[in-house]
């Protein structure tokens, strides 16, 4: 792939003019394109290619995108790509006739046409249809860019995304795996019988998340309202309300900065079991990727960010204390006193945030963030994460400072977060406090207090296991994509002047 020109509108390109004076004649003669309404094409180019042999002399209606175009004299060959792939077109005068064949002969790279024609291999054993009928579907009224000078500039190709899949077919790729791994996340939670469901976007608390959200108003009511940054508020009202599995995919929205692996909105999967721990939720993690990777792409081992990825079942777990012992240098198991552990993260070069309190727990995570995850490469479930950056997760009942929750790992990114649900309702409150005044300290990316919730909570709450995990992280990972915009479709842009 090469450089692209983005066209302007005004004014147009030479050749963009030119294909308008084509479509005002083709209009002038009664032939406009553009009142074409259907075509019936019964054949496309990868089951003809997969099963020759069944096509071989029957007459069959393609349709697509031209693509290419050779030749100059009685015989054309050209290139027609459709939905599945590219099939040759063999365009001949005696077969077409010479004012179809004129006619034929105009069209632009880039048109869209319905033929009708024999399927045989020409000399070269081209799998080929030979042209009989050809009908103009749709004037493409602006150039494509060239075959060797194509769409690379990623910036250009993340904008205008239908030229993109038009230019580089092998981007369809990364959609079409993360359709299917979507599927098979709906497929596997579905067999464990969970019920798929749909909650609120818009909310009048941002909750579930720390998290900056995005603030829109609704007029009848006149209030201000949140766009979801998380769904696990309402999900555990339906937990509370005796739905005993549920899960949801879709679209969250973070008011948060852009990089190689954040977007401002992005797909996740958040699930809730009753009656489970996080310890329900690892299995069901492992799970899905590994029964993933097996069914859709063939192996265990994958290459990501540089690394060799090996996703076989059987991922290390390790607690947060454990982990910081070993790539930090600092046991915390060994120290007890707040002002002790802030000491010792510091003499690692480790500072917390001037919003966090200076406690072990604090440190303890500061470490973990700043020193650990870059050693994170192969699947690794991280566990024990400490109270004050769990505010909804149960705490352990063998270290009150600790909770019950994971995160796990692939290539030093964070692919998905879970907890044994915080289901005392009390406790729930006081953490929610500590949050509220964090926030008034400074820190808009703590929870908002939601009075509801814990009204909820208080009519009594069943052990739950829950989790989150990222969509499009790991569509990246299964398709090797560096950057999140690869695997979005239409990606958040700063707009053009």
């Amino acid at each position: 792939m090469a450089k692209f020109e983005p066209q302007a509108e005004l004014p147009v390109s030479e050749q963009a003019q030119i294909r308008r004076e084509k479509l005002a004649a083709l209009q002038a003669e009664g032939r406009d394109p553009f009142l074409q309404t259907k075509f019936d094409f019964n054949a496309d180019s990868a089951a003809i290619k997969a099963d020759y042999e069944g096509y071989e002399g029957k007459t069959v209606k393609v349709a697509g995108r031209l693509m290419s175009k050779r030749g100059q004299g009685k015989v054309m060959f050209c290139d027609l790509q459709d939905s599945t792939g590219r099939i040759q077109l063999f365009v001949k005068i005696d077969e077409l006739g010479e004012e179809e064949y004129a006619r034929f002969k105009k069209n632009d790279i880039g048109d869209i046409l319905g033929v009708e024609g024999e399927i045989f291999k020409t000399k070269t054993e081209e799998i080929s249809v030979r042209a009989k009928n050809v009908t103009l579907l749709s004037k493409s009224l602006l150039p494509l860019p060239e075959k060797y000078h194509g769409l690379t500039d990623k910036e250009l190709r993340f904008r205008q995304r239908y030229v993109d899949l038009m230019v580089n077919p092998e981007v369809k790729r990364n959609f079409v795996i993360r359709s299917q791994f979507i599927k098979h996340l709906r497929d596997y939670l579905d067999n464990m019988g969970y019920i798929e469901v749909e909650t609120p976007v818009l909310n009048t608390i941002a909750g579930g998340a720390a998290a900056r959200p995005f603030v829109t108003h609704h007029n009848t009511l006149d209030i201000d309202m949140y766009m979801r940054i998380a769904t696990e508020l309402p999900l555990k009202r339906l937990i509370i309300g005796g739905m005993d599995r549920v899960y949801e995919v879709g679209r969250i929205f973070r008011n948060e900065g852009m990089d190689p692996r954040h977007n401002p909105e992005f797909t996740t999967v958040e699930l809730y079991q009753a009656y489970a721990d996080f310890h329900d939720m690892m299995d069901i993690a492992e799970g899905v990727y590994t029964t993933f990777a097996q069914k859709y792409l063939g192996t265990y081992e994958l290459e990501w960010m540089g690394e060799k990825i090996d996703l076989t079942p059987g991922w290390p777990r390790m607690t947060m204390v454990e982990a910081v012992k070993k790539y930090v240098g600092i046991d915390f198991n060994a120290i007890t006193d707040d002002a002790e552990a802030v000491a010792a993260a510091n003499a690692k070069g480790v500072e917390l945030a001037d919003a966090a309190e200076k406690t072990w727990g604090n440190a303890l995570y500061a470490c973990f963030d700043q020193r650990v995850e870059e050693h994170l490469v192969q699947p690794t479930f991280i566990t024990m994460y400490p109270v004050e950056v769990s505010p909804l997760t149960k705490r352990s009942p063998k270290d009150p400072r600790l909770t019950e929750r994971f995160e796990f790992f692939i290539c030093r990114s964070e692919m998905g977060n879970a907890y044994s649900e915080l289901n005392d309702p009390i406790d729930q409150r006081g953490r929610f406090m500590k949050q509220v005044e964090q926030r008034e300290r400074g820190d808009d990316e703590t929870e908002m207090l939601d009075e509801d919730f814990l009204n909820a909570m208080e009519y009594g709450m069943p052990p739950t296991g829950g989790m989150g995990m990222g969509i499009d992280r790991a569509v990246m990972l299964f398709t090797g994509a560096d950057t999140i915009r690869e695997v979005i479709l239409f990606p958040t842009m700063r707009p053009l002047e």
